[in-house]
């Protein structure tokens, strides 16, 4: 339930991204081109243009002069994308190693616009960058951080000027209506106590909300020698921040509820009807005056009368064997679609008066009212009739389960759209309400938002029966490095289903955060990977994103972020991966697998 720390949730990246060319159609002809790191033979150049027209070129820098490098177009429209979003790529192979420096070049013709370029990295240094805060509310400073990393010879991951040196770097900032601009980087940092040795930090002022995109582009040379291009692209989400602590008094009521204490924030400037994410924590004292943990509170809460409201239940301070006096501690109130802090406190008094340590602890059983609440009332009568599975697709996607596989099932359906798990989650809630009780099992972000929607909300799935609540293949639970690669790609071409910032890793990691593990516990998910011939072929499930995923990884989702920490893990299968039109058969195409989670889920 902590804040997460934002270099945890950092892009390591061995690719370059670069936009070439006109950004809009040109009169004429035109071309572009830059200079690159010499490139070993085989790796991989993509190109991603609205005109196959189109055509790249590349030549080394020997002695002073240039000469053509052969170049073989491997694929043509590789598809690269997250589910539903796919953009086509043309795919290069280098045939043979450049000697020295590469000239990219990139030619269109009249009428056409710019392309964007990846280019596999070579070397042993990667780039690890993140963003130093979560501070991303209208005028503040947002810091990013980038510096050289590597493996060194004994296995140990190395950072900053151990890994490698510097030499140039730029952040470009695009804005959410579309300007750009080149932030230089240097050696100060704004946000962080200490600079670390070795990294470079980019600022710019959010002064509008709305998604922005950070591209940051580094060179340099590793302590293998070899000089390096790298970037890494951040989604950085921007929201007006028009909440704040009125009062630093809280309003205790526990009269309303027998046994328990619903503990009023008040708040001031809330918007009518909106809804936050709340977290603190409960301390007490010990017989002997030392300070002691009781429990966390909070969840979503709409502030009704400039009182945010949340509720702890008075088993939690006999259980702790807590007294007075209490505090309200690391107060955080957050947007709920990007859990951006609006408001916090690190200690507010809380008049409770109960003396836990005169209360027996014998027989209290942590229950589903001391974690989530008790039901609504009326909750538990059957308004509706039936049960049902409810088969989820995942984001920008739509039905991909096959039916036939399932029984009592019904196709969850919200085609191609761009939800944040919150909005994602309210509609599996509002589909799953014509039954009196559901379960789930999910793809890819349907995953995410199901767990979203058991965590913070009442729905059929806390009346379903059997033995898997919410069962998922494919899902970014720690989010995946191609969210914001297609949010640059979306944003130059104007195509896609539009920027996701829970499908990033530090958006992943945020939304994570506030999850607990009696919650994830309900979680039985799967993950695959591209299926593996032998040990000298590059081994994928689409050609274009195996150059910005670390393996195994399922074309989408690499395997080590598909892993959610108290969650059941069903088990790794290798030759699937995680759409149609991939190299493998697509995951949730798995007869065998399907019939399992059909026998065990619960409805």
């Amino acid at each position: 339930m902590a804040p997460v720390d934002p270099a945890g949730a950092a892009i390591q990246s061995r690719h370059a991204l670069f936009a070439l060319g006109p950004e809009s159609p040109a009169g004429a002809a035109w071309q572009a081109g830059r200079e690159l790191p010499p490139m070993p033979a085989g790796h991989r150049i993509v190109v991603f243009a609205m005109d196959a027209a189109v055509e790249l070129s590349v030549a080394e820098t020997v002695r002073g002069g240039t000469s053509p490098l052969p170049l073989s177009r491997t694929f043509a429209d590789a598809p690269f994308g997250i589910d539903g979003m796919q953009l086509p790529a043309d795919v290069y192979t280098l045939a043979r190693r450049s000697e020295g420096p590469i000239r990219l070049s990139v030619a269109g013709p009249a009428g056409s616009r710019g392309a964007w370029v990846l280019v596999e990295g070579s070397g042993a240094t990667e780039l690890s960058s993140f963003q130093t805060h979560r501070r991303q509310t209208v005028g503040d400073v947002v810091e990013i951080a980038a510096m050289p990393s590597t493996i060194d010879g004994k296995d140990e991951a190395v950072t900053g000027a151990g890994a490698g040196r510097i030499d140039a770097a730029t952040m470009i900032v695009t804005t959410p209506d579309g300007r750009r601009s080149a932030v230089p980087m240097s050696a100060e940092t704004l946000h962080l106590e200490r600079r670390i040795p070795g990294a470079v930090y980019g600022q710019f002022t959010a002064d509008q909300p709305g998604m922005w995109l950070a591209s940051v582009e580094v060179s340099g040379v590793g302590i293998d020698g070899e000089p390096f291009l790298r970037t890494a692209e951040h989604v950085v989400p921007i929201v007006v921040d028009t909440l704040d602590l009125a009062d630093a008094r809280l309003v205790v009521d526990s009269r309303s509820e027998p046994g328990a204490f619903r503990i009023g924030i008040p708040v001031a400037d809330a918007a009518p009807g909106q809804h936050y994410r709340v977290h603190a924590e409960v301390w007490g004292t010990d017989a002997n005056g030392i300070e002691l943990p009781v429990a966390w509170v909070g969840g979503m809460v709409t502030p009704e009368a400039g009182l945010a409201t949340v509720r702890l239940d008075a088993r939690w301070i006999a259980l702790a064997g807590a007294r007075a006096p209490f505090e309200l501690r690391h107060l955080r109130i957050e947007d709920p679609d990007h859990f951006v802090e609006l408001a916090a406190r690190e200690r507010l008094p809380l008049p409770i008066a109960l003396d836990g340590s005169r209360k027996s602890r014998d027989g209290i059983v942590i229950d589903e009212a001391m974690r989530m609440g008790p039901r609504p009332e009326g909750f538990d009568l059957a308004k509706n009739t039936g049960s049902r599975l409810l088969l989820v697709h995942g984001y920008c996607s739509g039905g991909v389960w096959p039916t036939a596989h399932f029984t009592n099932a019904s196709t969850f359906l919200d085609r191609n759209q761009n939800r944040t798990n919150d909005q994602f989650a309210r509609l599996i809630a509002q589909f799953g309400s014509q039954w009196n009780s559901f379960g789930v099992v999910a793809h890819s972000q349907g995953g995410l938002a199901s767990l979203h929607l058991y965590h913070y909300y009442w729905s059929g799935l806390d009346r379903a029966t059997g033995s898997r609540l919410i069962q998922s293949v494919g899902s970014p639970y720690r989010g995946t490095n191609l969210a914001g690669i297609l949010a640059a790609l979306g944003n130059w071409f104007g195509v896609g289903c539009g920027t996701n910032n829970d499908l990033t890793y530090s958006g992943a990691q945020a939304w994570l955060a506030g999850i607990s593990n009696a919650s994830r516990s309900k979680v039985n998910y799967y993950t695959t990977a591209f299926r593996t011939t032998n040990w000298w072929t590059n081994d994928y499930c689409q050609i274009a994103t195996d150059l910005v995923l670390s393996d195994p990884e399922d074309g989408t989702v690499e395997q080590v972020n598909g892993q959610l920490a108290g969650g059941i893990n069903r088990g790794h299968t290798a030759g699937q991966c995680h759409t149609d039109n991939m190299r493998d058969p697509a995951q949730y195409r798995d007869a065998n697998r399907n019939a399992v989670m059909n026998a065990n889920a619960a409805r």
